[in-house]
């Protein structure tokens, strides 16, 4: 099978340096996918991996698409622009595609997904969502017999990294973002991971799979990382909890589902918060196996190159076809979503306040009036003389009416800052 790559960069290195492995390690697939042919637009830049003189370089990633000694096409460009263009390419012609584009599926799925099945070709895809972690397989597969209920899990390294920094070290989170970026966790504009879009790209290709419809990006609840204190890192970590850029999905009722993306408490014995650095991990629960938990490596050359092989390699048995044919979201209607508002949840709390008689009765009294009842309250020390921060922990109320309670507090005039909110997650500690 004569493989193209559309895109020479990190991945499309790892995949040239497996399909160019000396050591035959796809001896056992019959039809093995070998390497032909590379578009990229810059062949000037020196790589570590030089191709040998059988594989074709190619300027135009549409006309390697298209070309007619291409059997598969793995797309590694990125982006929703030229990258569609490519798949969609190589989709008329009829040939089979993997990508590791999460941003592409998220955003523009079922322009592809569709076309790709009414063609009778199959779309790849594991390499999207963590990486090396045989997740999005595990889900089609493993758990194809299960109904999700729900998951929920770290799906971006680069904020990961940043958390457990943060945690670890009491860092603030701009010098945790240099460290991310010295070390080559972090691009250079991060805005992509730690704003949380990058999570909600993967949580909408997960949804998809667990709940057998697409949602799409506007019905994902996101915040990120960027506006994050480290002393609510700090705090939550003195009352037992470790804070993780968390994302969720959740059946809700009939047909429905309920998606988010937010930097979460979790109780330090949960697996989850154990996950420290680059790495990701989702914990999923469904009603036959019940808890299952996937941990690995969530992005890097080898292994995102290492789940796109996987990929091409069920091109080559057979098996890609089967599989995509089986995916219970292409066709399905549109996802129906609930909005986070009416859902229930505890709550971290720090009030930024005037050292006044009183103010912590009064907002205790607000938080009553709108049906949040405090579990515990902590006055933590403070170096300015004329406001303090008070640290309130719920017990479960209403998303809205928080909200709502929150809003009202911070138009008073013993408020001197706006209070920093963090859901807090603690329905389960253990596998």
């Amino acid at each position: 099978m004569r493989v193209g790559v559309a895109g020479f960069g990190t991945v499309g290195m790892g995949v040239a340096k497996l399909l160019l492995d000396p050591e035959n390690r796809f001896g056992f697939v019959k039809n093995r996918p070998e390497l032909a042919a590379v578009a990229d637009i810059d062949w000037e830049t020196e790589r570590e991996v030089t191709l040998p003189k059988t594989v074709r370089r190619e300027d135009d990633a549409v006309a390697l698409a298209k070309a007619e000694d291409i059997d598969a096409v793995v797309e590694l460009i990125g982006g929703t622009g030229a990258a569609f263009d490519v798949i969609m390419a190589a989709v008329d012609a009829g040939k089979p595609v993997v990508t590791a584009n999460k941003a592409l599926l998220a955003e523009r799925g079922r322009e592809i997904f569709a076309p790709a099945r009414e063609k009778g070709v199959s779309i790849g895809f594991e390499a999207s969502v963590c990486g090396g972690i045989p997740l999005l397989r595990s889900i089609r597969a493993g758990l194809a017999a299960d109904r999700i209920e729900s998951f929920k899990g770290i799906l971006n390294g680069t904020c990961n990294f940043i958390l457990s920094r943060m945690y670890r070290d009491a860092a603030g989170y701009k010098s945790a973002l240099t460290l991310a970026q010295e070390q080559g966790y972090a691009e250079a504009d991060p805005t992509l991971d730690v704003s949380g879009t990058d999570s909600a790209h993967k949580l909408v290709l997960l949804a998809g799979l667990a709940f057998g419809a697409m949602p799409s990006m506007k019905d994902v609840d996101v915040e990120g990382i960027d506006g994050l204190d480290s002393r609510d890192v700090v705090y939550g970590r003195d009352l037992g909890y470790v804070t993780k850029l968390i994302a969720s999905g959740r059946r809700r009722g009939a047909g429905a589902m309920e998606l988010s993306v937010h930097p979460t408490l979790l109780p330090a014995a949960h697996p989850l918060a154990a996950v420290s650095g680059a790495y990701n991990a989702v914990w999923v629960d469904s009603d036959a196996v019940g808890t299952t938990m996937y941990y690995g490596p969530g992005a890097g050359m080898m292994p995102t190159a290492s789940a796109v092989v996987s990929d091409l390699l069920d091109v080559a048995s057979g098996s890609a076809m089967i599989e995509f044919e089986r995916l219970g979201f292409i066709g399905a209607e549109p996802a129906q979503t609930v909005s986070l508002s009416s859902t229930d949840s505890r709550f971290y709390m720090r009030f930024t306040v005037k050292d006044e008689f009183g103010v912590l009765g009064k907002i205790a009294g607000m938080l009553g009036k709108h049906r949040v009842s405090i579990a515990s309250v902590v006055q933590k020390a403070s170096s300015d003389p004329t406001s303090v921060p008070i640290v309130m922990l719920t017990h479960t109320a209403r998303e809205k009416d928080a909200a709502t309670a929150l809003a009202r507090i911070d138009e008073e005039e013993f408020v001197t800052a706006p209070t920093a909110v963090l859901r807090i997650d603690d329905e389960e500690n253990l596998l």
